[in-house]
């Protein structure tokens, strides 16, 4: 039985979104039942996905909370 677990920010994929919609998740979802079942003959009722959506304040990047390391490159590049 498979379990994939996707992680994405909670910044949603449109601007002012904090999430992603339903019909996103669904697509992640059937995509990645999808991908185990042509690779690994997996069949979809025993593969399980496992969406996480992680707080922008809860991630970092490049030694720095996600958020001042945007501020600092917008800065570098502005």
């Amino acid at each position: 039985m498979p379990i994939v677990t996707i992680q994405v920010t909670r910044e949603g994929t449109t601007p002012g979104a904090a999430s992603l919609t339903a019909e996103e998740k669904a697509a992640l979802i059937k995509g990645s039942s999808q991908l185990l079942l042509d690779v690994l003959g997996k069949p979809l009722e025993s593969t399980f996905v496992v969406i996480e959506e992680v707080d922008t304040d809860n991630w970092g990047w490049g030694g720095l909370p996600v958020q001042e390391f945007r501020r600092r490159s917008a800065a570098q590049t502005g």
